[in-house]
């Protein structure tokens, strides 16, 4: 490598732990490494964070934070993997629907960062054995109020909505130390 530095990038390119070589491969695994590279883009993202940086509000009057974006994250994998796709009773982990707890009930203490990363990391767990355990990605699935859905349109969806908020982690990191993403 030259002596180039990257003290603004997450990582050095040479040392990017998200794969991007990878050798040719099915439908469901070329989607599983696209999601897990955005999964794995989020971390990288809140890397090296303290927990008032990761609860660190964008701009009024938004709620938005790398934290509560954690919080989102670990939700939305909650919401499709478990209720809808594997058809669970799973209580909500930030309480009730659109009432944005994911964001707005954020505190920036040590505690409440590990308890936002333990259930991201369990629902992203889930969420990679039962996408392992099913191969049919047109496999349709009653997703009630948004009708019936397909296993392919649940895994991209999930692939556009990390993409979209990491474009807020983006924002939001630069805001706070400056570093900027690959």
């Amino acid at each position: 490598m030259s002596n180039e530095t990257y003290d603004d990038m997450w990582v050095a390119p040479d040392e990017d732990p998200r794969e991007s070589d990878s050798p040719p491969m099915d439908e469901r695994d070329n989607y599983a490494a696209y999601l897990r590279h955005r999964r794995q883009t989020l971390e990288l993202k809140c890397d090296g964070l303290n927990p008032e940086q990761m609860a660190q509000r964008s701009v009024p009057p938004s709620s938005m934070s790398l934290l509560g974006l954690v919080r989102h994250l670990a939700e939305v994998e909650r919401g499709w993997w478990r209720r809808t796709l594997a058809g669970e009773d799973a209580e909500r982990l930030w309480g009730p629907p659109r009432s944005d707890a994911d964001f707005n009930d954020v505190v920036g203490d040590q505690e409440s960062v590990d308890a936002a990363w333990a259930a991201w990391r369990e629902e992203v767990a889930y969420a990679e054995a039962w996408l392992a355990a099913h191969d049919d990605m047109g496999q349709v699935i009653d997703a009630g109020h948004h009708g019936e859905l397909n296993v392919r349109d649940v895994v991209v969806h999930l692939i556009e909505e990390y993409a979209q908020h990491l474009g807020h982690a983006d924002l939001l990191r630069e805001c706070i130390d400056g570093r900027t993403g690959q």
